[in-house]
C-alpha cells in the first residue's frame, strides 16, 4: 500500500473515530479506532491512527460541527464537575480528562481524581450520603520507563466509583494521598495528564 494512500486511510479512520467519540459518548480510543476501521472495512492495524491523531480530529470536529453547542455543553459539564468536587472536597478532588482539556462532547464522561488514605473512606462517604454508585477499577500509566526501584511503578490500578448524573457519567478514581505528586499519563500521547483542583476550576469557569 502506497504511503500516500496509507495516510489517507489513517485520516479517514481518525475522523470517523473522532465523530463517534464526540457524538456517541465513546471514551475509549482503542475501541473507537477499531470500530471506525470496521465501519470503513479496514482491518490492517498498520494504518490505524494514533490516539493523538484522533484527539486532534475531535478538536477539529467540534470546531466545524459543534462550534456553537460544544462550548455550552462543555461549560455545563465543568459546572457539574465542580458541584461534585465540592461535595467530595475532603478528598482533594482534581478534574482531569476531556472535560478539562476541552475536547468533551455532550455525552462525554467526566473524570475526577480523589486522594484518600483508603478507598473505603470514599465508599463510606457515598453510602452515608446515599449516593448510588458502581464500583470498578482502572489501570493508570504513571511512567514511560520501567525503574529498577520497585517503588517506582510504571502502572497503578486504583478503585473507581461511577456516578450517574443528569449530564452523564462521572468517574471518581481514588488514589493514595501521596499520588498527588505523581502525574498520570494521557492515553492519547503519553504526556502528563493535566489536573485541576476546585479553586482552579472555579477560575476556569469564570473566565470561560
Amino acid at each position: 500500500m502506497a504511503r500516500e494512500n496509507q495516510d489517507h486511510i489513517r485520516q479517514m479512520i481518525a475522523q470517523q473515530a473522532a465523530r463517534m467519540m464526540a457524538e456517541d459518548g465513546i471514551n475509549d480510543f482503542a475501541y473507537a479506532k477499531k470500530k471506525a476501521g470496521k465501519q470503513l472495512c479496514i482491518s490492517e492495524n498498520s494504518v490505524l491512527p494514533t490516539n493523538a491523531e484522533i484527539e486532534e480530529e475531535i478538536r477539529l470536529y467540534h470546531e466545524i460541527y459543534n462550534a456553537d453547542e460544544q462550548p455550552l455543553e462543555l461549560e455545563k459539564l465543568r459546572k457539574a464537575a465542580l458541584i461534585t468536587m465540592q461535595l467530595f472536597e475532603r478528598f482533594n478532588p482534581h478534574l482531569t480528562g476531556s472535560v478539562l482539556d476541552g475536547t468533551a462532547g455532550k455525552f462525554a464522561q467526566t473524570n475526577i481524581h480523589l486522594f484518600a488514605d483508603s478507598a473505603k473512606e470514599v465508599e463510606m462517604f457515598l453510602l452515608n450520603m446515599q449516593i448510588p454508585f458502581e464500583s470498578s477499577e482502572k489501570s493508570y500509566r504513571l511512567s514511560d520507563k520501567p525503574s529498577k526501584d520497585k517503588k517506582d511503578k510504571v502502572r497503578k490500578t486504583v478503585p473507581v466509583f461511577t456516578l450517574e448524573t443528569e449530564l452523564g457519567v462521572q468517574k471518581l478514581s481514588v488514589f493514595d494521598v501521596d499520588d498527588l505528586r505523581v502525574a498520570t499519563k494521557k492515553s492519547s500521547d503519553g504526556a502528563n495528564a493535566e489536573r485541576m483542583n476546585i479553586a482552579e476550576l472555579k477560575a476556569l469557569i469564570s473566565v470561560f
